[in-house]
């Protein structure tokens, strides 16, 4: 990287200052194949590093851009490590109906065994939702790829806020495939978690906060999408108004039942709505713990 910072994640006062101003025009797209090392240093198995995709063009499961730009050269062992099963999980995922190759290629750079407990690695891969303590999960892949794929649409996705960090996981797939990310999260220690787990990947384009995610972050609003991981019976009316002209909004929405919803702000005071696929998350709480 052509800048080094103290810390990581970059603070949100980073972009908006004391006075509230917004980010300056975002740098390319940034992504999470950046470390030297796995913070996780462990025997079982070694942290995977592929290669680093920018702007990916699209294309079938585990296609690689034309041309890769790695920010940092790795190890070839270490690259191989788990290469194959986040190709194959890629690939399952394309089965199961996600299209859009930036997305595809964004799964299967991102290593998702660095965002669970060792004791769940022979898990890491597989289509299935895994606690992360807290009574929180991490998302099965396909529901992450889906979402992504439906927030993105046909267009670039340059400002993005996410409901719910958990983990980091999703944040770091959604770093691959926009331009600024920002993500919120309400419970302390999964906020902790998350920055512990993404540090050593140094994402440039990324930055948590702790706080109410159904408060939204109006400081930096508007956004091109907002993508929600938890729950709730109906959309919060701020993450609504900080939706920037056209930008799309997906959400679980329901309680016992769940759909994702897609919402499309069409105007200053008008948006549109779409339920589609059934769907099971945590639930969506207000406040901090």
């Amino acid at each position: 990287m052509s800048e080094k910072r103290s810390t990581f994640p970059l603070p949100l006062s980073s972009v908006t200052g004391p006075a509230g101003r917004k980010p300056a025009a975002p740098a390319p797209v940034a992504t999470p194949q950046t470390a030297t090392q796995n913070a996780r240093s462990n025997s079982q198995p070694p942290a995977p590093r592929g290669p680093a995709y920018v702007g990916a063009a699209p294309g079938g499961p585990g296609k690689a851009p034309a041309q890769p730009q790695p920010q940092q050269t790795l190890a070839r062992s270490d690259q191989m490590a788990t290469e194959a099963p986040r190709r194959a999980m890629a690939a399952r995922v394309a089965r199961q109906g996600v299209k859009d190759g930036q997305v595809l290629a964004a799964l299967e750079t991102v290593p998702r065994h660095l965002f669970i407990e060792q004791a769940m690695y022979a898990q890491a891969y597989t289509d299935v939702s895994l606690p992360i303590g807290h009574n929180q999960t991490i998302s099965q892949p396909y529901i992450v790829g889906r979402m992504i794929e439906l927030l993105k649409g046909r267009g670039p996705l340059r400002r993005v806020l996410e409901i719910g960090t958990g983990c980091g996981y999703q944040a770091a797939v959604l770093s691959c495939v926009a331009q600024e990310v920002y993500s919120i999260e309400r419970i302390k220690p999964l906020h902790e978690l998350a920055k512990s787990n993404l540090r050593p990947l140094r994402i440039a384009n990324l930055r948590l906060q702790y706080g109410d995610g159904m408060l939204g972050l109006s400081q930096v609003a508007p956004f091109d999408g907002i993508i929600l991981a938890a729950a709730g019976l109906e959309v919060p009316r701020a993450l609504l108004e900080q939706m920037a002209i056209g930008a799309r909004l997906v959400a679980p929405v329901g309680a016992q039942v769940q759909h994702l919803q897609r919402i499309i702000r069409t105007g200053t005071s008008e948006w549109t709505s779409e339920t589609l696929e059934s769907c099971h998350f945590v639930p969506l709480r207000p406040g901090t713990v």
